[in-house]
């Protein structure tokens, strides 16, 4: 390579060219995810490459591209929702998610690498117990979803996760389900995105920068493809069935990515 592109190559790609590659296909196999179900992109995303970069910078980039992903296919999933598991959860990401950015964008990296792949796979976990058992839709069960869902939102953009699981163990249809997490994922992830940016100015770790706009034009191609074939994937699948696949690939990604933070983590 001559010298002047060798200088130029760190400042384009500043990390080991194999987490390029993984990029690439976690952000396709996570789209063929959201095209699918509705949600988990972001989750799967995080949990998958926080433990290999600053999250910060990731979590910015995912939240843009939720944005871009709900208003692709907005219009189609508005009659579809439910509205009032759609309002109560805004309510509760209204309160939580500047908790979680504040955390974000204060916190040490390493420790945010090992919190964020705790609580993914610790929300993951106490889930998958109520797959397959029917829930009442009570005001309790939707006000730990409101709450969840912001904290982990604000904290690793991977509250839809929670959100979405919840509302299928009370029995909600499929593409209920999918219209209103498409409706949710759009407003929550562009009112986490303001509080980030409020936040770059004061945090220790930046947020918005040239390392998010990196990511986003990175992950933006994979993820349009992976919707595509998971969109088309949805009509043939059972719910109960798509909710367990989604949940099971993001418990053995929490999982991973746990076991590499702490691995990470100076002794």
């Amino acid at each position: 390579m001559p010298p002047g592109l060798s200088e130029l190559a760190p400042l384009a790609w500043p990390h080991a060219p194999w987490l390029l590659l993984l990029a690439v296909l976690v952000s396709f196999l996570a789209g063929v995810v959201r095209g699918f179900a509705g949600f988990g992109y972001s989750a799967l995303v995080v949990a998958a490459l926080s433990p290999f970069v600053p999250p910060g910078p990731v979590v910015v980039a995912v939240l843009v591209l939720e944005v871009l992903a709900s208003l692709r296919v907005l219009r189609q999933a508005g009659p579809l929702m439910d509205r009032g598991w759609r309002d109560a959860l805004l309510g509760g990401n209204l309160l939580f998610v500047p908790l979680g950015m504040a955390g974000l964008a204060w916190l040490d990296p390493g420790v945010v690498r090992v919190v964020v792949a705790a609580l993914l796979l610790a929300g993951a976990l106490g889930v998958r117990l109520v797959i397959g058992r029917r829930l009442l839709a009570t005001a309790s069960l939707r006000a730990t979803a409101a709450a969840s869902s912001g904290l982990l939102n604000g904290f690793a953009a991977s509250g839809g996760i929670v959100a979405a699981l919840l509302m299928a163990a009370t029995g909600m249809p499929a593409a209920t389900l999918r219209a209103t997490m498409i409706n949710l994922l759009m407003w929550i992830s562009a009112y986490a995105l303001l509080w980030g940016a409020a936040l770059s100015f004061v945090g220790r770790s930046p947020l918005f920068g040239a390392q998010a706009l990196g990511w986003l034009l990175l992950l933006w191609a994979p993820l349009l493809v992976g919707m595509r074939v998971g969109g088309r994937a949805f009509e043939r699948t059972d719910a109960r069935r798509q909710a367990r696949l989604v949940l099971d690939v993001l418990i053995g990604a929490a999982a991973l990515g746990l076991l590499v933070a702490c691995l990470a983590r100076p002794a």
